[in-house]
């Protein structure tokens, strides 16, 4: 059995989570019996059925009364480690040791205290046979959200932004100019409905008023949040229109009105970054695309905060602007999209 070719089946399942199961992570599962996939799963949403439940239903759902003669021979293939502990659903781990499926095979553990280690630990003491760590690398980096999160405490922070081909990322004069191509539009829109949350400064509120939803795509709106440290942002804005849930940190209040929250932070001068990442954190926001201007994602690359920059080049040329971030990263993969070079780097 190539057991490759079954977990990257799973990473393909799973991924059709992406925007919908946070903070929860995605997973994806496959039942292989007698050479064949006899059940697939994925989880969906959070709060609802993990991606082992769902594979092995689907097998109830196919084969009834044979299936379980059919699980007794078969082997589960499963992005994450099986979770050992009850939280919104039941432990998948005794789902499988119910149904006496005789292998388990995990792409990645999973990090979580009530989870690491204790998953395989319920599967091996009810003697099944786990193989662990199969294209484990593919597997860490579909979750690479969620590890961030529980390691680090902080969310998995992107970072985006649009650039001439001269270097040049917005006009002198503060004025709206548009750099990529309507394609890059749609491919940022498509990103947003994928992450938890988008992060704009006051300066690119002011100047551009975004709406900051995915209007050219179809999914999940993120949490809108801007940083306005006096609170000088007019109300007549896009932002404050509560059409979804915007937090303004600040150095004023806090206080909550409907989908608009106030969160005010004790020092806007000494660690701005992290505080806003910890606050995140404990907000259960799992993931972060910042498109502010530049003294914002400045803000973010001095502190060395941020694990994925997402940047479209264009054709352009501009002669003069205001010069676009720069950072240091390796190069993880090159695209072109319409007429813009697409490069995201990873923060090494």
């Amino acid at each position: 059995m190539n057991f490759e070719i079954y977990m990257r089946r799973c990473i393909e399942l799973a991924q059709l989570g992406a925007g919908n199961v946070s903070p929860n992570p995605m997973v994806g599962a496959v039942i292989v019996c007698d050479g064949k996939i006899i059940g697939e799963g994925y989880h969906q949403q959070y709060g609802h059925p993990h991606a082992e439940v769902n594979a092995i239903h689907s097998v109830l759902n196919t084969f009834g009364g044979n299936a379980e003669a059919l699980l007794k021979k078969s082997t589960i293939f499963v992005s994450l480690e099986p979770c050992a502990h009850h939280g919104k659903t039941p432990p998948c781990a005794d789902l499988i040791v119910r149904y006496n499926i005789p292998n388990v095979v995990i792409g990645s553990h999973d990090p979580f205290d009530q989870v690491n280690g204790l998953g395989v630990k319920k599967l091996k003491d009810a003697g099944i046979h786990v193989t662990e760590s199969v294209l484990k690398e593919e597997c860490d980096f579909l979750n690479r959200r969620f590890f961030t999160r529980v390691k680090q405490q902080r969310p998995y922070i992107i970072l985006k932004w649009a650039q001439t081909a001269d270097g040049y990322f917005a006009p002198e004069d503060n004025s709206q100019k548009w750099i990529s191509s309507k394609s890059a539009k749609m491919l940022t829109h498509k990103w947003r409905s994928e992450e938890d949350a988008i992060l704009v400064g006051k300066q690119t509120a002011l100047i551009d008023n975004p709406q900051l939803n995915v209007r050219e795509w179809i999914g999940r709106n993120p949490k809108r949040i801007v940083i306005d440290r006096n609170l000088d942002l007019p109300e007549t804005l896009h932002l404050f229109d509560k059409s979804q849930e915007t937090i303004v940190f600040n150095s004023k209040v806090t206080s909550t009105e409907n989908n608009l929250k106030f969160l005010e932070l004790e020092d806007f001068d000494h660690y701005l970054p992290q505080l806003i990442a910890y606050q995140l954190y404990l907000m259960d926001v799992q993931s972060l695309i910042i498109e502010g201007g530049r003294k914002t994602l400045e803000l973010f690359i001095k502190a060395g905060l941020w694990d994925e920059a997402r940047i479209f080049t264009s054709q352009q040329f501009w002669h003069k602007g205001i010069s676009a971030p720069q950072i240091q990263g390796k190069l993880m993969e090159q695209s072109h999209v319409d007429t813009d070079t697409l490069r995201i780097f990873a923060n090494q």
